[in-house]
């Protein structure tokens, strides 16, 4: 009886000091991949929004830097673009509205993609995967250049409306 209690007691200890490599490991930062394949595409402004931005230069500048992010490949590059997009957004925030796009709408939904940008450095910062709130981020984007043509789509003759003859 003592020969089986060793016995077990050695396949127990032998067991459980087996070094267990199915235990999942923390991830490192290397590890943290961004996936970029998954990013919507940017939606595309009708004509006459593209022509009422045209000269709106802080616009533009946000635009080009969000073409910078489509092109960021891990969390470095990601972090880069996400910091010019945050100055890019407060210099757009500051700036002149060109025309009917002087509208609350427009400037809530710039909020909300504000909101957004500091989610996704959020997430950078603390070692979280990115690819879930930056695929947000740019849902946002599409949302706030899409107000660009529901409000120039939108737009009602206040002449037609106010003539009682």
């Amino acid at each position: 009886m003592r020969k089986l209690y060793y016995l077990v007691a050695a396949v127990l200890l032998c067991t459980a000091c087996k070094n267990n490599s199915a235990v999942p490991t923390e991830l490192q930062d290397g590890d943290l991949a961004f996936n970029y394949q998954k990013m919507p595409k940017k939606l595309e402004l009708n004509p006459e929004a593209t022509k009422l931005v045209e000269g709106w230069v802080e616009f533009k500048t946000l635009s080009s830097s969000f073409d910078v992010l489509y092109k960021a490949r891990n969390n470095e590059d990601l972090a880069l673009a996400i910091d010019d997009l945050i100055e890019k957004e407060k210099l757009l925030a500051a700036s002149t509205y060109p025309g009917i796009l002087d509208d609350f709408q427009i400037k809530s939904r710039q909020r909300v993609l504000k909101t957004y940008f500091l989610k996704v450095k959020a997430s950078i910062l603390n070692n979280q995967d990115a690819t879930e709130p930056t695929i947000e981020m740019l849902e946002a984007y599409n949302a706030f250049r899409r107000q660009f043509n529901v409000v120039i789509n939108s737009q009602l003759d206040e002449k037609l409306i106010l003539d009682e003859e």
